[in-house]
């Protein structure tokens, strides 16, 4: 009698668990790091471009082009953060050509 008086406590509690939202907490957590690396893998082809596009321009030096990548990778890098923590605008537009 006892085992079985445990055994429905432990079926009732398991049922209880179960139907927490915890599942869709998870679902956009995982969201949030896909958009977050996506975000990353845009800026490394956007520093790449910067700095390809610096050589070829022979404005600056190789220092300055470095910088400048360096630069492009920060600002991408703080892009990650914030769609991390959900406070990145959503950037579905194309980018601007200049």
């Amino acid at each position: 009698m006892r085992v079985l008086k445990s055994l429905s406590v432990a079926l009732i509690a398991t049922m209880g668990l179960a139907s927490l939202p915890g599942g869709s907490w998870a679902t956009e957590n995982a969201q949030q790091r896909r958009a977050a690396r996506d975000v990353k893998q845009d800026t490394r082809k956007g520093a790449r471009e910067t700095k390809q596009d610096c050589r070829a321009a022979n404005e600056q030096s190789n220092a300055a082009c470095r910088q400048d990548k360096r630069g492009t990778k920060a600002e991408g890098r703080q892009e990650k953060r914030d769609t991390k923590r959900g406070t990145a605008e959503p950037t579905n537009a194309a980018p601007e050509a200049e």
